[in-house]
């Protein structure tokens, strides 16, 4: 069995209109495709896109309604950068890896502005630059070191200071690294247009299922769900955040708690960017095309329900202070509060691909702060190996890599 937590609470600025429907009847006997999905959020829903989009049948299950999970507690900030800096994953992982995983990130900003305009969604995206900021982490020298590390990748990032950081960004601080190629988008209405498109060509989604046992023999896997129904599929791929089902390996991750805020609409920021501190706790933050200003951070390494919901009202006052001392201008009342729990990795990168010791099964762990770009590059590398096609970075974010 799964284990069973509350992944969000409080209320996401993107659910002052309500929740999406997804339809998601429940599982009225048996079925069978070619692949099945567990997990109903992002990860599932891009996962689903790629494979119905190489003409395979999909049936994907959520023990919740699709898109309630973890993604509508997401702030979407749709980054280039991960969140360990290019220098620091360089000496955990190597350079070559570390780059190749920057590089992919980059390339997953473009792969999902080019799905939300092929399938015609309305995700609210806009494209923005990134701005990161000295911290705790990274002072100012080595905030210039990361920029030329990032500049020598080819990645399109360049150290302003000053004056001219002051007219992008309103900040009045030394320096930061700013980063062409991210962008943003509203969390909720992506996963429900990408689940809805699914279903529009024949996807079949059920909710609420619950998947109890998993067996996997040469023609396929079936899947066995808590109402005794069977699933049968040539693949299954789970993508349920950090709730794991018993044999799918941990890969080194921890779970952590974070929180955010969003404000009443205003004048920010000239250029909208997405802006991060490189701290830990890392502070983070961008706007919506209403005006409000959306922030988040102060992550702690816990998952308990009641703790971390406990923790709203202080967490949410110490985010605010950020927001001010960096806008003094700016109004950083909180209209809405919410925290989420996710898995992380030791290195900030995702675990993506076929799960030791299974042929047929796929799974995505540690999301991290890059949990939509993580999910664009895991529906690429899982839809290939699908097809039995070769993915340049399988070793990259693979369970066991070489």
């Amino acid at each position: 069995m799964t284990r069973h937590l509350d992944l969000r609470s409080g209320q996401p600025v993107w659910t002052m209109n309500g929740m999406p429907r997804i339809p998601a009847p429940p599982l009225e006997g048996d079925g069978a495709a070619d692949a099945v999905i567990v997990g109903g959020g992002v990860s599932g829903a891009l996962v689903a896109d790629s494979l119905l989009q190489a003409g395979l049948s999909v049936i994907a299950i959520d023990r919740r309604e699709f898109g309630r999970g973890s993604s509508a507690a997401s702030t979407a900030l749709l980054a280039t950068e991960l969140d360990r800096p290019l220098t620091q994953l360089a000496d955990e992982v190597g350079g070559e890896k570390a780059a190749r995983a920057y590089w992919r990130s980059a390339a997953a900003v473009g792969f999902l502005r080019a799905r939300i305009r092929d399938l015609r969604l309305q995700a609210r995206f806009r494209d923005r630059p990134s701005v990161y900021l000295p911290g705790n982490v990274l002072g100012l020298t080595a905030l210039r070191r990361e920029c030329e590390a990032r500049a020598r990748i080819g990645l399109r990032s360049r150290f302003i200071e000053g004056e001219a950081l002051h007219r992008l960004t309103a900040l009045q601080v030394a320096g930061a690294t700013v980063t062409a190629g991210s962008a943003e988008a509203d969390p909720l209405c992506l996963v429900g247009g990408l689940w809805r498109s699914a279903i529009a060509r024949g996807a079949s989604l059920h909710a609420p299922v619950e998947a109890r046992e998993v067996k996997e023999s040469r023609a396929g896997v079936t899947i066995t769900t808590a109402d005794g129904a069977r699933i049968k599929a040539r693949h299954a791929v789970f993508a349920t955040g950090y709730e794991l089902l018993p044999f799918v390996p941990a890969a080194a991750s921890d779970i952590r708690s974070t929180w955010a805020i969003a404000t009443a609409p205003q004048t920010v920021w000239p250029n909208r960017a997405l802006v991060w501190e490189a701290s830990d706790p890392y502070f983070y933050t961008r706007t919506t095309p209403d005006g409000r200003v959306v922030a988040g951070g102060e992550d702690e390494p816990f998952a308990d329900d009641d703790k971390r919901d406990a923790l709203i009202a202080k967490k949410s006052k110490a985010i605010a202070r950020k927001i001010a001392a960096l806008w003094p201008s700016l109004d950083p009342t909180p209209e809405f509060r919410w925290t989420g729990s996710f898995g992380e990795s030791r290195t900030g990168l995702p675990t993506i691909g076929r799960i030791p010791g299974m042929d047929r099964c796929f799974a995505v762990l540690g999301y991290g702060g890059n949990g939509f770009t993580f999910s664009a590059i895991a529906a690429q590398i899982i839809s290939r190996a699908i097809l039995g096609l070769p993915d340049p970075d399988e070793a990259v974010f693979g369970f066991d890599p070489k």
